[in-house]
């Protein structure tokens, strides 16, 4: 078995047992003493397990209950964000039928995007202006303004989302667990996200490396609903998932 596959296994173990033993691991996996030790090690360094005497627990993530406000958020990550958001506006088509997400990740994409003959619905007014300004059709949602995120939220937003069926879309995250799925840390704006993404036929979540194993108040989607779209993947586990695309910075 291959390193990347006993980590796999290891921690589907862990977080399905909350912990695990040492010999319960060789056990599973049929492995020696000395090379389950060094597998803990390696994944405790790299944040995935809390290796303990005589075995290892599920690393719980902290759970985010607050917004970082929308001006402090564009300047973090900036890097990644930009190499990101380039590669997804790539992937926008002209007879594409487009959701955007409010968000700075988000935000970011607009700049890249060549295919001004899509059209475009989004629920932030920051968005819509941008894309407005490069000649593109785009439809604002009406509801709510949070002014926290600069994002339209509440009923009057689901409802109208609930007329729409959307070729793709692109939404940030607060957090991003393979158990948990995706959350963020206010209810109206979760369900905005929800809705939008149930009306889908691809769902993209834009998602710096900094956003893997976090988890916020409240959960919009299942992991498997989205194909992440990251920079490169400092914690081997991960790769094994099909849904999540390394973009090169």
């Amino acid at each position: 078995m291959l390193a990347e596959e006993r980590f796999s296994r290891i921690l589907s173990i862990i977080e399905a047992e909350g912990s695990a033993t040492i010999q319960e691991l060789m056990t599973a996996l049929d492995a020696s003493e000395s090379t389950v030790r060094r597998n803990l090690i390696t994944m405790d360094e790299n944040g995935l397990l809390t290796k303990v005497h005589g075995g290892a627990i599920a690393r719980r993530p902290s759970v985010s209950t607050h917004d970082e406000d929308v001006r402090n958020r564009k300047t973090m990550n900036a890097e990644q964000k930009n190499a990101i958001a380039k590669y997804a506006a790539s992937l926008i088509r002209p007879d594409d039928f487009v959701y955007l997400d409010a968000g700075t990740s988000t935000e970011a994409m607009i700049p890249f995007i060549k295919e001004t003959q899509a059209v475009f619905v989004t629920n932030a007014i920051s968005h819509a202006k941008l894309l407005a300004e490069k000649g593109c059709r785009v439809y604002l949602l009406g509801g709510e303004f949070k002014s926290q995120t600069e994002a339209i939220v509440g009923e009057e937003a689901m409802e109208m989302l609930s007329k729409y069926n959307f070729t793709k879309g692109f939404w940030g995250t607060n957090g991003i667990s393979v158990s948990k799925g995706y959350s963020t840390p206010e209810i109206k704006e979760a369900m905005v996200k929800k809705y939008s993404m149930k009306n889908c036929k691809r769902c993209y979540i834009l998602a710096d490396a900094s956003k893997f194993d976090q988890l916020s108040s409240v959960k919009f989607a299942d992991f498997e609903q989205a194909t992440i779209l990251t920079t490169e993947l400092y914690k081997p586990a991960l790769k094994k998932y099909k849904n999540i695309v390394e973009v090169k910075e």
